[in-house]
C-alpha cells in the first residue's frame, strides 16, 4: 500500500503533508509519467508509474522558480 504521507527530501523537516486526499492531475497534456497536485498551499510533484516513491514538495516559491527554469529549458536532457 502506498504512503499517504511524505517530508520534503532536503531534510529540514518542513512539515508532513497528507497526500491521501490530493487531487493528482498529469502533466504534459496527459501524456506524461509527471503528476502534481496542490495540496495545503504546497505543490507536491510524482511519478506516476510508481506512487508510492515520496513526491517532492514545493512551497509556492520554489515552485515558481522550478517552472520558470524548465521553460527555459533549464531540465532538458535532449
Amino acid at each position: 500500500m502506498a504512503k499517504s504521507t511524505t517530508e520534503d527530501l532536503a531534510g529540514d523537516m518542513r512539515r508532513r503533508l497528507d497526500l491521501a486526499n490530493a487531487t493528482w492531475q498529469s502533466g504534459s497534456q496527459g501524456k506524461g509519467d509527471v503528476q502534481i497536485g496542490f495540496i495545503e498551499g504546497y505543490v507536491a510533484m510524482r511519478d506516476r508509474r510508481t506512487p508510492e516513491v515520496p513526491a517532492l514538495i514545493f512551497n509556492p516559491e520554489e515552485w515558481r522558480a522550478f517552472v520558470e527554469l524548465a521553460r527555459e529549458g533549464e531540465f532538458d536532457l535532449t
